[in-house]
């Protein structure tokens, strides 16, 4: 039970109870509207600056759709200058291409004719290789030959007189000198020398010490190296020695003689490491030649016999001399005659000169008829009357 003043209200009572109950959900109602009203309140005060950002948002939304307009007509204009930019590019690539296909074609033009240039020279040049080559295996052919000649005693000696032979034959004339010639004592030498009196005829023998030089170069060792240079002087010396006493011949042939080494190297071994052996040759008077030497030697002796001939010949000279003297006093005399005549012509042309100047100029007054400068003393002989004279 509940007392309310005077009232007093029963639990069990349905109207108590639906009372409570429409008491309760208006209470609940109240308090839903005071919590709404609040709600409301605390939205609408929240609501605010998102009513602001809307407002911000759609000012940005309109400039972001004034942008895209902008953007829009950018785009237009950027698609309208690449395409304007795409088609001078193409424009100017095909230009480009068109230059370096020309550049190209031009390029491997000149490079084709200078290829071709080059490979013709190169052919050439493989020709000469070739023949060089081919000289070179001749050559080598040659000098193996050579190499054969020279490691025979007989042939090597036929090779050194062939060579002395061919230095001779260049130096002196042919009358000068004799090949194979018999001495007195039966000797036969190399070359004889027909030089005057004195010296007299001169023999020049030629030797050829190859195995001793040979050793001597071959030589590895101190007891080989002397072994090679004791043969090498005693070769020389036994040469000297046979020349000394085959042909020098006192009466027939010079005081001396000459011993041809047809090798350089031989001859300037022996003057370097041998001065010894050449001085012999000189106390025996054996003068030791190489093929320079030889031909300065015949040279010197070329001289003398020029000048021995020329004496031989002093007293043809001098008669010759006299006859052409007489012969230039002739030619004067002849000359002197021929002036003679040459003034009498010049003479005699002058006077024809002065009578045909005479004579043209008489031409010239009778071609003018200028009778009045006839002398009058020849008026009569000179004028012819016109009318016949009586008789």
């Amino acid at each position: 039970m509940i007392q309310v003043g005077d009232i007093t209200l029963s639990l069990d009572d349905p109207l108590v109870i639906g009372a409570g109950v429409l008491g309760a959900v208006l209470l609940a109602l109240l308090v839903l509207v005071v919590v709404s009203i609040r709600s409301a309140a605390r939205s609408a005060r929240a609501a605010e600056p998102l009513a602001q950002h809307m407002v911000a948002l759609g000012e940005q939304v309109r400039q972001l759709s004034d942008g895209q307009h902008q953007l829009s007509g950018g785009l237009k204009h950027v698609s309208e200058a690449q395409a304007l930019s795409q088609e001078r590019m193409v424009q100017t690539m095909e230009r480009r291409l068109e230059e370096v296909q020309k550049a190209m074609g031009e390029t491997l033009h000149g490079t084709a004719v200078r290829t071709t240039r080059s490979l013709t020279e190169l052919q050439e040049r493989l020709a000469t290789i070739d023949k060089a080559q081919s000289n070179i295996e001749k050559l080598s052919g040659d000098v193996l030959s050579l190499q054969d000649i020279l490691s025979n005693k007989q042939t090597r000696g036929a090779f050194g007189e062939i060579q002395l032979n061919d230095i001779v034959s260049k130096a002196l004339p042919s009358d000068a000198y004799a090949f194979q010639a018999t001495l007195g004592n039966g000797r036969r030498a190399d070359c004889l020398i027909h030089l005057p009196n004195p010296p007299g005829p001169i023999v020049i023998d030629s030797k050829f010490p190859l195995e001793a030089y040979e050793a001597l170069r071959r030589a590895g060792t101190p007891e080989e190296t002397n072994r090679a240079a004791q043969a090498l002087r005693q070769s020389v010396r036994s040469h000297i020695r046979a020349i000394a006493e085959r042909y020098i011949i006192e009466g027939e042939t010079a005081d001396g003689a000459l011993m041809f080494l047809p090798s350089e190297a031989v001859y300037a071994e022996l003057h370097a490491n041998f001065p010894e052996t050449v001085r012999e040759g000189f106390a025996a008077r054996v003068w030791i030649v190489s093929p320079t030497t030889c031909m300065a030697t015949l040279n010197t002796m070329r001289a003398i016999l020029k000048d021995a001939r020329m004496r031989e010949q002093a007293g043809a000279i001098r008669k010759s001399l006299a006859l052409l003297h007489r012969d230039v006093e002739l030619v004067v005399e002849r000359v002197a005659k021929l002036d003679t005549h040459f003034t009498q012509a010049r003479k005699d042309i002058e006077q024809i000169t002065t009578a045909a100047e005479r004579a043209g100029k008489r031409a010239e007054r009778l071609d003018n008829f200028d009778f009045e400068e006839l002398a009058p003393e020849a008026d009569a002989e000179r004028v012819i009357p016109l009318t016949r004279p009586k008789n």
